[in-house]
């Protein structure tokens, strides 16, 4: 006998990263509440994403189009390339209007236990990417996998005469320290600097 709809909504919402069944049931309830309009919208949003979304034959990021936008536009500060783990992360960067480079999404990181390693990963584009390009600034995520990637890129991109840099990690803005944990307090002695 096949599941209720219902249950399967809920099931499928489930399977959704940061998602619980307990989200996962509350979230097929809302759906229930709302018009039939409103649920075909989401039902079509979830198509179009799956129908028109590409990665950027360049940079790797998400986008519609290809080259993405950032890729085609000339202002873009070329010599500074920010090399990120997966396209999501390319998005807070933006956010900050700090950063007016370009950008190189890997897909991944290096984890020899998930048999992921550098041919699975979109390192060959990057090396293909280096001309003209100064300063490559490795913003892997503060784990594990994030670090031996960066370490692995630091030793790929030296030997080709780019200056490698790291984003900072530290204690965040109105973070208390009594509930930092260890790596992060040594990470924010290690990368402190002069007032």
């Amino acid at each position: 006998m096949a599941a209720d709809p219902l249950s399967s909504l809920v099931e499928e919402l489930a399977r959704l990263p940061g998602i619980g069944p307990k989200t996962a049931r509350r979230l097929a309830h809302h759906l229930l509440r709302v018009d039939r309009a409103r649920a075909e919208a989401l039902a079509k949003a979830v198509i179009d994403v799956k129908d028109r979304m590409i990665h950027c034959s360049t940079c790797h990021q998400i986008t519609a189009v290809d080259p993405c936008s950032i890729c085609s536009d000339p202002e873009r500060d070329q010599s500074k390339l920010c090399v990120v783990e997966e396209p999501f992360n390319i998005e807070p960067i933006e956010r900050t209007g700090e950063f007016q480079g370009i950008y190189h999404a890997l897909l991944g990181s290096l984890s020899p236990q998930r048999g992921v390693g550098p041919d699975e990963l979109t390192v060959a584009s990057l090396l293909d990417r280096l001309d003209g390009v100064e300063e490559a600034i490795l913003a892997m995520n503060p784990n594990v996998e994030g670090e031996a990637t960066a370490l692995y890129l630091a030793g790929l991109l030296g030997k080709r005469g780019v200056r490698v840099t790291r984003l900072a990690f530290g204690l965040p803005v109105g973070g208390d320290i009594d509930y930092a944990d260890q790596v992060t307090l040594a990470r924010s002695l290690a990368g402190r600097r002069s007032l």
